[in-house]
């Protein structure tokens, strides 16, 4: 599943793409959003920005549709006489002065006013977003020591999106590694010191991914890993994926576990549970 800098990333392609004039056209394959095209047409989109793993298209007239591609959605950008070669389902597709924006296979697409966007199930239950408001590092460690927090395990807190939204699998490996911390360890059992230091890997990891496209390793280890061989889906990651190779800091062998039903990749010497 795309984590939340895909998602932003996605968003500013699209933004890019419906911006700049009225909306030619508008075609949905629900049968609860049929509704909406004809009166779209004519109106303009003045931003699309994310919420953790959804996208919000705001329309000038104050509505917003709202998507989360799940699994398997993907909006691709096109020339709107040049259909994407694809084998997806079409479920959304929104056109301006020739450039198309089509959203595939997702299935949890709805229209909102933009006053009542705050009573979705979905965003009502988010925590802060990094990438879409202004998140600082001692946010997010005042929110480490929160009683509904701070006796869980880092590992499986990552995942929650109502502690921080947008982070997924990898990102939870990737910060954690940086951070210096064992999965299972608790805000409640570190100091003060480590938990700042978590904080502080939420937000520049997550950012590092938006910018460099997922890309969370630094320079310098990625030309070592590069020379020594390995593919994109490793060289990008310190640890995520990296399994049975040597870390990058201290050359003990990355491990795999699973915590929250989902793999997890760490190094057993940079991140003692103790």
């Amino acid at each position: 599943m795309p984590e939340g800098p895909e998602i932003r990333r996605a968003a500013d392609r699209i933004e890019k793409q419906l911006l700049g004039g009225p909306i030619e056209d508008a075609w949905f394959a629900f049968d609860e959003l049929k509704p909406h095209t004809a009166s779209l047409i004519g109106e303009s989109i003045f931003k699309v920005d994310t919420r953790g793993k959804a996208m919000l298209v705001r329309f000038t007239d104050q509505r917003v549709l709202y998507s989360h591609n799940q699994l398997y959605g993907v909006w691709k950008c096109h020339c709107a006489t040049t259909e994407p070669v694809t084998r997806r389902s079409l479920r959304v597709r929104l056109v301006v002065q020739g450039r198309a924006a089509s959203l595939y296979s997702a299935s949890d697409i709805s229209m909102w006013d933009a006053d009542s966007l705050y009573q979705h199930p979905f965003l009502a239950r988010l925590g802060p977003d990094v990438l879409s408001q202004p998140v600082n590092i001692d946010t997010l460690a005042e929110r480490l020591v929160l009683p509904g927090f701070h006796r869980r395990g880092v590992g499986g807190l990552l995942l929650d999106q109502g502690f921080v939204a947008g982070l997924g699998n990898y990102l939870r490996s990737e910060i954690l590694f940086f951070a210096g911390l064992h999965p299972k360890l608790r805000p409640y059992d570190v100091s003060d010191a480590q938990n700042q230091r978590l904080a502080r890997h939420i937000v520049e990891v997550t950012w590092q991914a938006y910018h460099q496209a997922g890309v969370t390793n630094t320079a310098a280890w990625i030309k070592k890993a590069k020379d020594q061989g390995e593919a994109r889906r490793q060289w990008r990651f310190a640890v995520f994926a990296r399994e049975g190779l040597p870390c990058h800091r201290c050359a003990t062998l990355i491990e795999r576990m699973t915590v929250g039903s989902r793999r997890l990749y760490f190094c057993p010497c940079c991140q003692q549970p103790t």
